[in-house]
């Protein structure tokens, strides 16, 4: 599969976890873009950020009706905005090896957290 089929591909499953759980950049393409089309760490992150920009435009306009907090919303913007670039500074100065490690361990500690969440929640739902 040509570099141009995998990055379509990516931005394909990327949009639809989007839309659907809220996830896409760092979660499908920067790992994608890293394994499989070749990028280095930094330059998966850089370019998963700049595409990220308009899959959340259109999944915020979709979801516009769900009860949008938009207070939130934008200081969550404000906040990510300050420290983004906070972290892209410390991620040029960082091996790629150690983005990896860290990247993955992100990676784990939302699993384990997601998985004991859905546990906790599924036995609350049963005890009822």
């Amino acid at each position: 599969m040509t570099d141009a089929l995998i990055i379509i591909a990516c931005g394909l499953v990327g949009g639809v976890m989007a839309g659907t759980f809220g996830v896409g950049g760092g979660t499908v393409f920067v790992p994608v873009l890293a394994l499989v089309a070749g990028l280095t760490p930094i330059q998966a992150i850089g370019t998963s950020l700049l595409a990220i920009v308009p899959v959340a435009l259109v999944g915020a306009w979709q979801q516009r009706g769900a009860d949008l907090r938009v207070a939130h919303a934008l200081a969550l913007g404000g906040a990510a905005v300050v420290t983004g670039a906070l972290g892209a500074v410390l991620a040029d100065h960082l091996p790629a090896s150690t983005l990896r490690y860290a990247f993955a361990g992100l990676l784990v500690v939302i699993a384990v957290r997601l998985a004991r969440s859905t546990r906790r929640t599924s036995r609350d739902a049963t005890a009822r």
